[in-house]
């Protein structure tokens, strides 16, 4: 079994819940979404990719081991897409396991074996140029509710732009209050695009998001520290 590896690399998380945490990351190429906004653009396409069999990759994990690692993260593009080879990677290592997806594709999610910790973004309308969103949000809280009927530590961050409009954001927040079940478990991270100096009136603009998503979620907001930091 093989599959389209951009690139195995030890380093830092420097997004989410587990900001600061060791992890060896594993970034696939391919992806279903063709977002706006995205930022590893090169793992978009699969032929960026170098075709890798489980073994290879699993010696990799091995050589970059350190005694800080925390977890192994499956990132992308979409890792889901290779539900089958993240399932016999880790059928064969003894680490914890985190999966970076958009949510889209919950029938592969449901086919991922082992999962420690999920980083699940949810997509705004602003994100696309075509009428898709409504399938790909639909998709994103099947996978949301699925994961939570698991029991899987998951959160869900949300990307924004510095042309992310408060009402457009508001009603997503609201929508999705509505449909996750229980959605007073569910933290949500706000996370402003890179670079921070693309923003004006920064400030007000996350505390606005913030106090939206606080009505119903646990909220943070946590920018992508390792841009700031320098490292990979």
């Amino acid at each position: 079994m093989k599959a389209p590896i951009y690139e195995i690399f030890s380093s830092i998380q420097g997004e989410g819940l587990l900001i600061g945490k060791r992890q060896i990351f594993v970034r696939f190429t391919g992806c279903n979404l063709d977002c706006n906004y995205c930022d590893s653009e090169k793992s978009r396409f699969v032929e960026n990719g170098y075709l890798l069999t489980v073994d290879e990759v699993i010696k990799k994990i091995k050589d970059l081991y350190s005694d800080d690692l925390d977890s192994i993260s499956f990132t992308g593009g979409e890792p889901t897409i290779y539900f089958d080879f993240i399932n016999e990677v880790s059928s064969k290592i003894d680490y914890k396991i985190m999966i970076e997806t958009n949510g889209t594709l919950p029938e592969n999610i449901d086919k991922l074996n082992k999962i420690d910790y999920v980083s699940l973004d949810i997509k705004l309308p602003e994100h696309f140029n075509d009428s898709s969103f409504e399938d790909i949000f639909r998709n994103e809280i099947k996978s949301l509710n699925l994961l939570m009927s698991r029991s899987i530590n998951v959160y869900c961050k949300l990307v924004v732009l510095p042309s992310t409009k408060i009402n457009s954001f508001e009603t997503i927040i609201k929508r999705l209050s509505k449909d996750v079940l229980n959605n007073k478990e569910l933290q949500i991270i706000i996370q402003p695009s890179s670079p921070i100096n693309d923003w004006k009136n920064l400030n007000s603009h996350l505390f606005r998001f913030s106090e939206i998503v606080g009505k119903y979620f646990e909220v943070s907001i946590i920018p992508q520290v390792h841009k700031f930091l320098n490292i990979e």
